[in-house]
């Protein structure tokens, strides 16, 4: 499932532009928010040189409620609400945290699909062609694409 983030002052034009890159790379286009319910929206925090334990301590200081806070690799990465991005990023803020590794809102999907072989490389090539379209802000999918 992909979801097509884009800003437009011409909404036929974008709207033709993507439904022929879905369709010349093998896919379709439903109908505006037909997998949203497929995706959270959630807003993602990464922290370096801080701990889980010390990352949830400042949220919660803060009255931040966080979804997940899990360390990976050098960072602490923060799940939490879309209307909790600003109470968290003040809360780092508040702490001395002003450099996040990212700090952004997102949708992340429910459930990954693995991909090998001639899909990942049609699934690739439709993205890079959604992607490159200049309306389109960000593409959202829930493929895992790693090797």
């Amino acid at each position: 499932m992909v979801i097509v983030d884009a800003l437009t002052n011409n909404v036929n034009r974008t709207a033709s532009d993507v439904r022929a890159a879905f369709g010349k790379n093998g896919g379709n286009m439903g109908v505006s928010g037909s997998v949203t319910y497929m995706f959270d929206s959630t807003a993602v925090f990464g922290v370096e040189g801080k701990s889980a334990d010390e990352v949830i301590e400042i949220l919660l200081e803060a009255d931040v409620d966080a979804r997940d806070v899990f360390e990976e690799e050098e960072v602490t990465i923060v799940y939490a609400e879309p209307d909790q991005f600003h109470a968290a990023q003040e809360a780092f803020k508040a702490a001395g945290i002003t450099e996040f590794t990212v700090a952004e809102l997102t949708m992340l999907p429910q459930t990954e699909v693995k991909l090998t072989g001639e899909d990942k490389v049609k699934f690739e090539k439709m993205i890079d062609a959604l992607e490159d379209l200049d309306d389109v802000q960000r593409v959202y999918h829930n493929a895992d694409l790693e090797d």
